[in-house]
């Protein structure tokens, strides 16, 4: 794949094929990136190496606090007290 191809979407099975391939294929794995291109199917090796590399820097923003936590509102409380009194909790 070249530099100049299209970049499509990771759909959320690859994203989890390429978590479990991460977790097999460590660092030290020879040919790392091949291997897991080849666990997720139809990506190329190119494509599986920047994806990771979006992912650390997704990491660095999260950690360096550059995102901030999601607002959530009161609805998670209030389906809690919900379920408590249907529940009898």
């Amino acid at each position: 794949m070249t530099s100049t191809s299209i970049t499509r979407s990771w759909t959320p099975k690859e994203n989890k094929a390429f978590e479990k391939a991460l977790a097999v294929f460590d660092k030290d794995t020879p040919d790392r990136w091949d291997n897991v291109a080849k666990s997720i199917g139809d990506r190329s090796s190119e494509e599986v190496k920047r994806h990771y590399q979006i992912v650390l820097e997704d990491i660095k923003y999260i950690e360096s606090g550059r995102v901030p936590f999601p607002n959530y509102g009161t609805t998670a409380p209030a389906n809690m007290r919900e379920q408590e009194q249907r529940y009898n909790i």
